[in-house]
């Protein structure tokens, strides 16, 4: 026959099993509450703010670019000119392929707000840019090619022919770059170049789906 002092009371069981229980319970609520407290100061750091004025994001990515090239064209000038001296005695004359460079940009310090427009429903930005500017040619005289026609050429005569054919070749440069092809070319590398340019700084500013239209003057 069991003795009865050495089975425990039901109550002092049920006490002693609710201790454990709290003592179990315990680290799983500081871990929960800890969980919460963390996922909550998480959300306020990451949560989205106002992504913006669009413009003011495009405004400023061309304040970090002043003047940009979009476009550069090798060009190739044949001009001829002539010497007489000696009242006619002795005549020279040269030709002269002189190649020459230009450059196309574009002024965005020029580019204000009253330039942009954007459009909510479409997510397209509208960017009208001043006219291109294209550079004074730029001559490789080191990598002309001259074919000259005379008895005898002066080194005062061969000055003044060099002279003459830089002077025909920038003028033509000029002209040339001025093709409406060239012209076009050059305006199509733009658009590319300024959507590249808003694009991006769209994108980071939460306009991922946003478009861009450029036109010219």
């Amino acid at each position: 026959m069991d003795d009865p002092s050495l089975t425990p009371s039901p109550p002092a069981a049920v006490k002693r099993d609710a201790s454990l229980a709290r003592i179990s319970f315990l680290p799983w609520t500081l871990f929960l509450v800890t969980l919460a407290a963390a996922a909550f100061f998480a959300w306020k750091w990451l949560e989205p703010e106002d992504i913006g004025d669009p413009l003011a994001t495009s405004l400023v990515a061309f304040e970090k670019q002043d003047k940009l090239t979009v476009f550069s064209a090798e060009l190739a000038p044949v001009v001829s000119s002539n010497d007489s001296r000696m009242f006619g005695l002795v005549n020279s004359k040269q030709v002269a392929v002189i190649p020459a460079r230009v450059d196309y940009t574009v002024n965005l310090a020029s580019v204000g707000r009253e330039r942009l427009s954007w459009s909510a429903e479409t997510q397209t930005l509208g960017v009208k840019l001043p006219p291109l500017s294209v550079s004074r040619p730029n001559l490789d005289e080191a990598r002309a090619q001259y074919l000259r026609d005379g008895i005898w050429i002066s080194r005062e005569a061969q000055d003044k022919l060099n002279r003459d054919n830089t002077r025909l070749a920038e003028a033509q440069a000029v002209t040339q770059a001025a093709n409406p092809v060239l012209m076009n070319l050059a305006r199509q590398a733009a658009r590319e170049a300024i959507s590249q340019n808003l694009s991006i700084p769209l994108q980071v500013a939460g306009y991922g789906k946003a478009k861009v239209n450029v036109t010219f003057e």
